[in-house]
């Protein structure tokens, strides 16, 4: 199938907000027009697309810190010329984690809910194997942006309002007394600034992550561990939990060449619908009616379910070539071709069930003027983490260990020491031939992978340009049946449709946090410069 770039790059519209952009010498997007701008930054210098990547990676950790930071993990795509790497930066339990150890009751809250933060190992590694400038340029803007402060935004302090009781669960109070003002959230436009994170930054800058795992700043986060009854030691930070590099999944979707995340990542599910939809007849292809939009959620629904009846850690189970059948083309068309014959009559059961995780995440994507592409997603799980801050050093730890699974010990996710929880990431790398094309990924869990195959069919397979697919409505069904769907952007009779299906309809607002939060730039093939986008449903900005 030809894909039609002059089409699809010839009708974007750059905006006044900062939404949408273009360019001629790179672009880069992120949740944040603070981060994106040290990202700019670091472009200017000539440094590269990870240089950029790194520094704007950790400015959203102090312009975004509901969503990640230093006390997080960190996974991404590096695309350079015929080089493609996926850095594993996943975090891992504390030595001390088992099931008995975390409180059944809050695992996502307080100190023992975090794992051992990789955020800064993994960003150090990529910056010093891959980037070309000093590791204290990098650092240096971030830290100022943490000590001058920053307004707070209406999504801040929604979010603020909305978790304010999970941050009066923790015992030290300290999440409240960091992001809160006498207790109560920030207003809107009050300046909010983070004397103690701007001195951890300039101390690793200085002294490198090295401090951050073996120095002082270890010993500080132990003792804090120590008081608040916390699993994590500075045994656990001394093994510094560097990133791995693995080979990238990939396959060809419409003649372009698709590298997503590999396990633990969740790249797989997102090829495997790919791959379903490769086998679709056009004419089907290209309907928006009511059983195009259920063909849709049965695929995502197929995808879930496929994915969740075979999980697996590559570090401990090596020997499982798991990806195996969802990656393979005679599967994937044995089951779009059941979908499509039994799309009307339920192939998949509609059997309540735990919905989905409620993770968010953060997302950038960047490519330079050499072509030099990354696609980087980084988390402190749910929305401002455990809701415990480091005593006198400013991050946010995470709640990772709520990502493990507790009742099956043969579960390839069952909590025990220095495993890594599952993960729902996929940033994607796009090449048309050997040139890279786009850079793209999202925030939102389960959500990920239907809000990036939603955008993916709307440009290549229907011409949107990246702005217009980025706008679209959008929906997401959980393998439970349950569908949330942007309900005042779709058609009345598309969500009575749904309904007589079976499905359990999950109304959100028009443009929904809830439902992810796309970044993607796009090198053109059908001339000269760059395209930017950072979804409108956040606070993000393409420069």
């Amino acid at each position: 199938m030809k894909v039609y770039f002059k089409e699809i790059e010839s009708k974007f519209k750059p905006d006044n907000n900062g939404n949408c952009s273009v360019s001629d010498d790179g672009m880069i997007a992120t949740q944040s027009s603070h981060a994106t701008q040290i990202g700019k930054e670091m472009l200017k210098k000539n440094g590269n697309a990870v240089d950029a990547a790194v520094a704007s990676a950790l400015a959203l950790g102090v312009s975004e810190p509901q969503a990640s930071g230093l006390g997080g993990q960190t996974m991404l795509l590096i695309g350079n010329g015929k080089q493609r790497v996926a850095i594993d930066g996943s975090s891992r339990a504390p030595s001390l984690a088992h099931a008995s150890s975390i409180y059944k009751d809050d695992r996502a809250l307080g100190y023992r809910a975090t794992t051992v933060p990789s955020t800064p190992a993994t960003l150090w590694y990529i910056q010093k194997n891959y980037g070309q400038l000093k590791w204290e340029q990098i650092l240096h803007p971030v830290a100022e942006l943490a000590e001058q402060g920053y307004l707070i935004t209406a999504l801040q302090q929604k979010l603020l309002e909305r978790e304010h009781k999970n941050f009066e669960k923790v015992q030290s109070q300290s999440g409240i007394k960091y992001f809160f003002n006498n207790s109560e959230p920030y207003k809107v436009g009050e300046l909010f600034k983070q004397p103690e994170l701007a001195a951890l930054l300039k101390k690793l800058a200085e002294k490198g992550i090295h401090e951050f795992y073996r120095g002082n700043t270890a010993k500080q986060i132990d003792a804090d561990m120590r008081e608040n009854g916390g699993v994590l030691r500075y045994d656990d930070l001394a093994l510094i939990p560097y990133p791995i590099e693995r080979e990238p999944l990939t396959t060809c979707f419409r003649g372009l060449d698709v590298y997503t995340m590999p396990p633990p990542g969740a790249g797989r599910t997102l090829l495997y619908t790919l791959k379903m939809i490769e086998f679709i007849e056009k004419d089907y292809r290209i309907k928006s009616d009511n059983e195009l939009f259920h063909l849709i959620i049965s695929i995502i629904r197929k995808a879930f379910l496929e994915r969740a009846d075979r999980p697996f850690d590559p570090n401990f189970f090596a020997q499982i070539s798991d990806d195996a059948k969802m990656l393979d083309d005679k599967f994937a068309y044995e089951s779009i071709k059941e979908i499509i014959e039994d799309v009307n009559k339920k192939l998949l059961p509609i059997i309540p069930t735990e919905d989905e995780m409620s993770g968010e995440t953060t997302h950038l994507s960047v490519i330079d003027k050499s072509g030099m592409a990354v696609a980087l997603t980084q988390s402190i799980e749910r929305v401002y983490g455990s809701k415990a801050v480091a005593d006198g050093l400013g991050f946010i730890y995470n709640n990772y260990m709520d990502d493990f699974d507790y009742n099956r010990p043969e579960h390839p996710y069952y909590i025990r020491p220095n495993a890594n929880p599952w993960a729902t990431v996929a940033p994607t790398l796009i090449y048309n031939d050997e040139n890279i094309w786009m850079s793209l990924g999202s925030p939102g869990s389960e959500r990920i992978v239907s809000n990036i195959l939603l955008f993916l069919l709307r440009v290549i397979d229907r011409n949107y340009s990246i702005d217009e697919a980025m706008k679209a409505p959008r929906l997401h069904c959980s393998l439970g049946g349950r569908v949330s769907i942007e309900a005042g952007r779709f058609a009345p009779s598309v969500i009575d449709y749904l309904k007589k299906q079976g499905y359990r309809i999950d109304q959100r607002e028009d443009y929904s946090f809830y439902l992810g939060c796309l970044q993607a730039v796009v090198k053109k093939q059908s001339g000269q410069g760059f395209q930017g986008i950072a979804d409108i449903r956040r606070d993000g900005s393409a420069k």
